[in-house]
């Protein structure tokens, strides 16, 4: 549901959205070309490139589709979600299927369930039934993974393993809605992996390992923080004032309490939009704001943004 700041800022949006940029998403299809003809571009001279900086390219690519992917989701450029879905099937960053990232990511736009364990799927905070339950070294992995190194180090490993273990306990309940999902998946990435390994000389585990991986960790730069625990759930999610680069990478989506309250918008009106109402969602972020990822990498490098239990103090670690 969209939530607008005010009258006038639902018809500017209308007015908008009638644009022959709007209606045509040509943005978006000129990125959906630019990142499959990166990838695939530097997949086919990754024996020129070496495998070191062909590795880091596709990375990097990886997590530049997995904001296509999100934007994909969220209805651009087309309104048919079966065309959106063909266009982000793509195993490119190689761990989640893309109909299981898109049911878990619309359960996340519940905006007044953010951050709560068992109700936000992307919440980074655990519940002090499994923190009491977990041991020293869990405990310090999870305090690790909220701050910025650890959040690339190991959230990618602890979004793996939470989305594995939910399809197994699904599996174990009987459902077996996903596993179509799951298949087609694994299939289109052996064929992909075999492709590189044979056509590339890109090895299976690198594709896996670094590849993967590494894109899960870019795009964990943009998730860190960009939640926190909040009275009111309009001061629970960030505005990120990022430098033209991540915006790219990132696809605005730094703009985060704009695309929660206006989901609709597409990836390249948000900054226009944020601009217009700068001081307004300034204000109803409760001043959640931040100057870019530099500040949270200066302030939480190795020092935990927060408890991994909501609402506990961060002077109980």
């Amino acid at each position: 549901m969209a939530i607008y700041l005010d009258d006038t800022q639902r018809k500017a949006l209308a007015r908008l959205a009638a644009s022959w940029t709007w209606r045509t998403q040509w943005p978006t299809w000129a990125l959906l070309v630019t990142i499959y003809g990166g990838w695939f571009g530097v997949a086919t001279h990754a024996r020129d490139l070496g495998l070191p900086l062909t590795t880091t390219l596709l990375a990097l690519l990886g997590a530049w589709y997995m904001s296509l992917q999100h934007e994909l989701m969220h209805g651009h450029p087309t309104r048919s979600p079966h065309i959106n879905a063909l266009l982000g099937f793509a195993p490119l960053a190689v761990w989640f299927p893309y109909r299981i990232y898109r049911d878990s990511h619309l359960q996340h736009h519940d905006d007044p369930q953010l951050t709560r364990p068992g109700h936000d799927p992307e919440s980074y905070f655990v519940s002090h039934r499994v923190w009491a339950r977990a041991g020293r070294p869990i405990r310090a992995l999870l305090t690790f993974r909220n701050t910025f190194i650890g959040r690339l180090l190991v959230g990618p490993a602890f979004a793996i393993a939470a989305t594995g273990i939910d399809a197994l306990a699904k599996i174990k309940r009987g459902d077996w809605r996903d596993a179509p999902a799951w298949l087609a998946h694994f299939a289109a990435l052996a064929a992909l992996t075999i492709w590189l390994q044979h056509a590339c000389g890109i090895p299976e585990w690198l594709f896996i390992a670094g590849v993967g991986y590494g894109s899960l960790a870019l795009g964990s730069i943009r998730s860190f923080q960009e939640h926190r625990a909040a009275q009111a759930h309009a001061h629970r999610t960030v505005i990120n004032e990022a430098a033209w680069f991540w915006r790219l990478l990132f696809q605005n989506n730094n703009y985060h309490l704009v695309h929660h309250d206006l989901p609709h918008v597409p990836w390249f009106a948000l900054r226009e939009v944020y601009e217009t109402s700068r001081q307004q969602y300034v204000e109803r972020s409760g001043g959640f704001l931040v100057k870019g990822y530099s500040e949270w990498f200066r302030r939480y490098g190795l020092t935990a943004v927060a408890h991994p239990v909501a609402g506990v103090s961060s002077d109980r670690f």
